[in-house]
Parts: structure tokens; sequence; C-alpha cells
């Protein structure tokens, strides 16, 4: 099986486990269980799968093309596109990153200029996850060669559409990519999805989701990691005595630990916050940076504790999904801009300050 068969399949088996359904409203075909259930939920699959790859590419589908849909699409938008996106038969993505536009939106060149009854979309994406499976992707482009963006849904059978595939060297390897290129697509007037000029908003409040809960299914990674370690250590025979009773060794065992409940009491708070609806802006960008840098570091911990065993384990592949998490959805140096706008300080906020 190839590895874009591999994910296809793996990503309808958690659709048909009601994976993706679980903080999707009822009027949209979800379960409307909360955030906080879907914490647990993708919790449970980081520790079952040790696999921050399927992990973003499960976050990818619901807050790239499944939220965007049940909260920006008309009736007619989430009646074509939703049942698909829940039940696995879909998979979906969101396209925002480009060769020369990363974190960095308002840079985005990818235009959509208005035609006749619909729109002409023209630009080139890169590393976008889910790209080489995807039947749906959310594509944001500059709308009119205006500052304001647009959010439009495109299929890979559209005229002049091409989703090309970018094999992912290293980081969250079972996660497939790639480029999506628009060459003079024309797309009607149902393809747009929200209002135009919407697309900025649409962006930030998918991201601010998707920042949050990746963390929940890397959470369940960080407990099988910590709890894989403590049992080397504990039955790791050194001297007299056992490798975890060696104080170097027990205390960056407790640093894992505490990293790894801090992170699972920022998840929780920004599920509680979705629950009770209010915004994620400040919580996801500390969540985010928080988590990624303390996935980060236990990994590498883990692997010094762990020695060679911990590099044939595939502990240390665990050091390359995490570098990994500390640049997708933003950077880490991103989400600290982030924070500084929100206290009044940093460039983000010089613009408003004159």
């Amino acid at each position: 099986m190839t590895t874009t068969e591999s994910a296809r399949q793996r990503l309808r088996q958690c659709a048909q486990s009601g994976l993706l359904r679980i903080a999707v409203d009822k009027r949209s075909g979800g379960f409307g269980d909360g955030f906080a259930a879907l914490v647990d939920a993708h919790a449970a699959l980081g520790r079952d799968t040790r696999d921050p790859g399927l992990v973003l590419a499960i976050n990818a589908h619901l807050w790239g093309a499944v939220y965007p849909l049940t909260t920006f699409g008309n009736d007619e938008q989430r009646a074509r596109w939703l049942p698909g996106l829940l039940d696995g038969t879909r998979i979906g993505g969101h396209a925002i990153t480009e060769p020369g536009a990363g974190s960095d939106v308002q840079a985005m060149t990818t235009t959509a200029n208005r035609d006749g009854d619909g729109f002409r979309l023209n630009g080139h994406k890169r590393y976008i996850t889910n790209t080489p499976i995807a039947d749906v992707m959310i594509v944001y482009a500059r709308l009119d060669a205006s500052p304001g963006l647009a959010g439009f849904v495109v299929e890979p059978g559209d005229a002049g559409v091409t989703f090309a595939a970018e094999p992912v060297v290293a980081g969250c390897r079972t996660a497939t990519m790639g480029d999506v290129i628009l060459d003079d697509v024309h797309l009607d007037a149902s393809r747009l999805l929200g209002s135009a000029g919407a697309g900025g908003t649409m962006i930030q409040s998918a991201l601010e989701r998707e920042r949050a809960y990746i963390f929940a299914g890397i959470l369940g990674v960080m407990q099988w990691q910590l709890a894989h370690v403590v049992a080397f250590a504990r039955e790791r025979s050194v001297g007299k005595g056992r490798l975890a009773d060696l104080q170097a060794i027990a205390h960056r065992m407790a640093d894992m630990k505490l990293r790894l409940d801090t992170v699972e009491l920022w998840v929780a708070r920004c599920a509680a916050l979705s629950d009770a609806g209010q915004r994620l802006t400040l919580a996801s960008a500390q969540t985010k940076l928080l988590a990624s840098e303390a996935f980060l570091q236990s990994s590498l911990d883990a692997v010094q504790i762990m020695g060679a065993r911990g590099l044939e384990s595939g502990m240390s592949t665990l050091v390359e999904d995490a570098m990994a998490g500390r640049l997708f959805s933003g950077s880490s140096e991103i989400q600290k801009n982030i924070i500084g706008a929100v206290m009044g300080i940093g460039l983000d906020t010089r613009k408003e300050r004159g």
C-alpha cells in the first residue's frame, strides 16, 4: 500500500469511528458533544497510534475544511460537501501557504478576480497538508487585487486545478503534502465560501482552532512517550540499581511530567473556552507555543534517557515530528507575535499605534 493510499484509509477509519463528528453541531451532521469530548478522543488517538502525522492530517481536515463549511457555508454548501467530509468518503484541507507567503498571510499573491457570474483564480500554494488525497480544498486568494481575502471551495477535477504530491522528507511523514496550482481556474459563485472579503476572518478562526486542537492528539503521544520512558528506566539496570533511581535521569523524567501536565491543562483551557463560545486568539497561541516547545524538549529527553535504544525504538522519529510541530500552523515566533499583539506590544501593533 502506498503512503497516499494508507493516509486515505487511516482518515476513513477515523471517520468511521465517529472521530470527525464529535465537536460538529448536530445541524451539520455531527454529534454536538463539544470540545472537551474532542480533546479526550484525540488524546486517545495519539496514545494509540503515536503518529503526529495522522494527527496533523485529521486536524487539517477538520479545521481546514469541515469547520469553515459548518461556520461560514450556506445551506447548499453544507449539504453538498459536509456529508462526505464527515463520513470519510471525502478528504479536505485548506490552502493558505505559498512559496513566498507562509505565516505572513498578507503576503499572499494568489488572486481571485470577478469574472461574469463567478471568479477566476490564479496562484500557487505550497506545503499543503492532505493535498495528494484531498477531494475538497478551501483555497484562499486575494480578491480583485485588493487587500481583502476570500475563501473558495476547490475540487481536484476543476479545470485548471493541479494537486501535486510532494514527499514529506522529515517530520510527520505519514501526513501527505503537496502543491495546489491554480491556472486560470473559473469557479461559479456557489464556490465562494462566506462573504467576499471575509477570508482573513475565516483563516484566523480556523487557525486558532487548529493550533489548539492539534495538540490534543500530540498530548496523547506525549502521554505514551513518558509512560514508555519511565517503564524503560525502571527496568534498565545500571550498576547495582535502576536507571530510574539516578538523580539526573529522575530529574529529566520529572521535567517531562511537568511539561505533559502543563500541555494537558492548556489544551483543556482551550476546550473550555470553545465550549463557552469564547475566542481562542490568545489561548490558542499560548497553547501552541508552549506545547510545541514542550513536545520537542521531551522528545529530546526521551532519546537521551534511552540512549541507543531510543534511536532503535523509533523514539528519535518523534524528535523530527516535534521539530515540525514548531512550524506548522504558525511558527513559535508567530505565536509570540500574536501574544504580543494581544498585549499591545510588538511590530503587529505599530500600525494601530501610529
